[in-house]
């Protein structure tokens, strides 16, 4: 009888590493055709994501408007992204349809940051 497999950690899984980054975002939502805005600071980037505390309930699933200025960057990055996760008011947001620009922009600030524990 063999033994089951090690789980891996929810770090060692990820396509790509994560970056400390403490900024403003902003978020936007458009739930029953109304527009609502939600603030927070991110926590940790990484190529696909960003993660933060927001103010506000998101729902996991839900497509939202990203607004943000990264280091290195004088125009602030506008995409979407999904909700992937959410503890309490923890947010992980993965990234949708990035154009080169955005996703060159992202790059150049994760090369300058720190690694996330």
């Amino acid at each position: 009888m063999t033994a089951p497999a090690p789980k891996r950690s929810s770090r060692s899984r990820r396509r790509f590493p994560r970056y400390q980054l403490d900024i403003r975002i902003v978020v936007h939502v458009f739930r029953a055709g109304v527009n609502s805005t939600v603030w927070g600071r991110s926590t940790v980037i990484g190529q696909e994501g960003i993660g933060g505390t927001l103010t506000g309930d998101l729902e996991v699933g839900e497509v939202v408007g990203l607004e943000f200025t990264l280091p290195l960057s004088r125009q602030p990055t506008k995409l979407r992204a999904i909700v992937r996760y959410k503890i309490v008011f923890q947010y992980g947001l993965e990234f949708l349809a990035m154009d080169a620009m955005q996703r060159e922009a992202i790059r150049r600030a994760c090369g300058i940051l720190p690694l996330s524990s």
